[in-house]
């Protein structure tokens, strides 16, 4: 037995020693050594992150050397001068430093701090342009610009006081923004002067960059750059396996506005990977269905590179989000297709507001894709269902996913025509008012309604959770309790103002 056991410690150290020395094979820069000597010391946990990441173990133009599927790098060329070297600290941190408007002198070298979707583009170009066509790139300018969902962010966010006995609502800071909706969203940073700071290497000087820290998807960058890759490929690892697995997704996609990960983890796809997943593949290029996993997570419905065991391309990998999608299924307050553009600061409906539905739950065609590209983006993402499921199961699915959209929008139509009637009789001051529609008590029943139940409902049905968490779970039971207190708080309301009948 000691014999045995004396054997596998020699084994084990072994391969130890064998793979230390494949990764002491990369070779490093001179500036990326530079930067290691000090942070594995300063910063260990970051230094260890990057030596466990695809970047340290390959370099540009082995990566390039892969085969067409499993190839990582999606840029046709890499400048010289990054190509036999480990993607390192300096081959993120000193790329274009004049376009970065964070660039500091740190010990001699030109460094910025934020490393934006155009410094990766450096080697991932197709992912990178794929991305710009992304809403969440937008999603800052998206919540930002649109009037009314200022309106509703400050209804949330605003810091209540009571004034002569009355709520009123102070704008929100920069810091409950950033800690709030645009911790997802994304900040713009900006630099706004510099500063000395006492560091274990001593006293060192660095800008301040306002909005920072932040990995929202649509931030904006010092480079002028929307996004950050970060956001699901989290520094400095930016492991491929993290992305495809649904709790980097859960950060922002929890609920109850869109409850993705939360109907996930009910449903069966959410319990098979619950169980199986120590036993998937989730770093392979391509991913194969049937070989690496056997039930999707979120990236393999919206991004991932899939290929069948014959290896043959199932779904080509984007990262435009949408490309697979037909349905916006986040109500605003209606489900309604796609926007065409990224950018939804564009779209009006027919009263000229900013929203991609009219009141009536009529569409605002103009800046919605067609009822072909939806069926295009339809027959993409079927085409990974049915490697799993046959055509009657996968067919069953859609169309109780489509009775979900329609009913669900019935009954959002049918609140939202209780709400105007209430604005109308000056039970509460909407849009055509010139006011906030989310601020009073009243119109929170309402925005309840669409913003979490009708949600819930979709987000439910379209990821196969349905059962008890579209019911019970802010689904159908929540809706139309909703619509009744509704009903009842108006008839309340407007018998309080009838005036008092003389004996």
């Amino acid at each position: 037995m000691k014999i045995r056991y004396l054997l596998t410690i020699c084994f084990w150290l072994f391969l130890l020693d064998l793979t230390s020395g494949l990764a002491a094979d990369i070779p490093v820069s001179d500036a990326t050594q530079e930067c290691l000597d000090c942070h594995a010391s300063f910063h260990p946990g970051i230094v260890a992150d990057w030596q466990n990441s695809r970047h340290a173990a390959i370099t540009p133009k082995m990566a390039m050397a892969a085969g067409e599927l499993s190839r990582k790098v999606s840029s046709p060329t890499v400048a010289q001068s990054l190509q036999n070297v480990a993607v390192g600290c300096a081959e993120c941190h000193l790329l274009r430093p004049d376009a970065h408007a964070d660039t500091f002198d740190h010990n001699g070298f030109n460094v910025h701090v934020v490393v934006s979707p155009e410094d990766c583009k450096t080697c991932h170009q197709v992912e990178t342009d794929q991305y710009a066509e992304n809403i969440m790139s937008h999603a800052v300018k998206n919540l930002e610009q649109n009037t009314i969902y200022n309106q509703l962010q400050h209804a949330i966010l605003g810091t209540p006081t009571v004034q002569d006995g009355r709520v009123k609502i102070a704008a929100e800071s920069a810091d409950t923004r950033a800690d709030a909706c645009y911790y997802c969203h994304g900040t713009t940073l900006n630099v706004t002067g510099s500063q000395v700071r006492d560091t274990d290497a001593g006293e060192l000087e660095f800008p301040i960059i306002q909005g920072w820290p932040n990995q929202g998807v649509g931030r904006i960058n010092l480079d002028g750059s929307r996004g950050s890759c970060a956001a699901c490929h989290t520094r400095h690892r930016f492991s491929i396996e993290m992305a495809r697995k649904p709790h980097t997704c859960a950060e922002c996609h929890t609920g109850p506005d869109v409850p993705a990960y939360k109907v996930y983890s009910a449903s069966k796809h959410g319990n098979i990977y619950a169980a199986m997943k120590d036993k998937w593949n989730f770093s392979a290029v391509p991913w194969t269905i049937g070989r690496d996993f056997t039930a999707p997570t979120c990236a393999t419905c919206h991004i991932s590179l899939l290929t069948d065991t014959d290896d043959m391309v199932v779904a080509e990998r984007t990262h435009a989000m949408k490309d697979r999608l037909g349905w916006r299924i986040f109500g605003l307050i209606y489900a309604h297709p796609q926007p065409k553009s990224p950018d939804t600061t564009i779209i009006r409906n027919k009263s000229n507001h900013p929203l991609p539905t009219d009141l009536d739950g009529g569409f605002a065609a103009d800046y919605l894709i067609s009822a072909d590209t939806q069926a295009a983006r339809r027959a993409a993402m079927r085409a990974a269902c049915l490697k799993c499921h046959d055509s009657s199961w996968v067919n069953g699915h859609f169309q109780r996913y489509d009775h979900s959209i329609e009913t669900s929008n019935q009954s959002v139509r049918a609140a939202t025509d209780l709400m105007q009637m209430a604005w109308r009789s000056g039970l509460a001051r909407g849009l055509d008012q010139g006011q906030n529609p989310f601020d009073e008590s009243i119109e929170r029943l309402w925005s309840d309604i669409w913003l979490f139940y009708g949600n819930t409902i979709r987000f439910s049905s379209a990821m196969g959770g349905g059962g008890d968490y579209g019911v019970f779970a802010n689904g159908r039971y929540q809706l139309s309790a909703a619509i009744a207190d509704l009903q009842h708080r108006i008839e309340l309301e407007q018998r309080l103002k009838m005036p008092t009948s003389t004996p």
